[in-house]
């Protein structure tokens, strides 16, 4: 019964997701791309080892920027960055 209704949410879900990762990228290019560009994430040796580190890494930053984020818009700057740069859980990108 309940994988039922997970899979009646799933398509729900995916646009809601969709939606939340551009907000993360348009909060992380207004805000945070003026200090640093996308390649810092990128580094050979990375600052970040997981999702844990990777949120507290945005709090620890996000007063840098003078936006005040809420907890909503933090979140959303992690997960786009996961999808986009870490890929924390998630396994390799799809080939388009």
């Amino acid at each position: 019964m309940r994988l039922a209704s997970l899979l009646v949410l799933l398509p729900v879900a995916a646009p809601a997701l969709s939606q939340d990762l551009e907000r993360g990228r348009t909060l992380y290019e207004s805000y945070c791309g003026i200090c640093h560009y996308e390649r810092i994430h990128q580094r050979l040796k990375p600052a970040v080892r997981d999702l844990a580190e990777l949120r507290d890494m945005v709090a620890r930053w996000a007063p840098q920027t003078k936006h005040a984020f809420t907890l909503d818009e933090r979140e959303e700057v992690v997960q786009y960055l996961n999808e986009s740069h870490y890929r924390f859980g998630l396994g390799r990108p799809q080939k388009r």
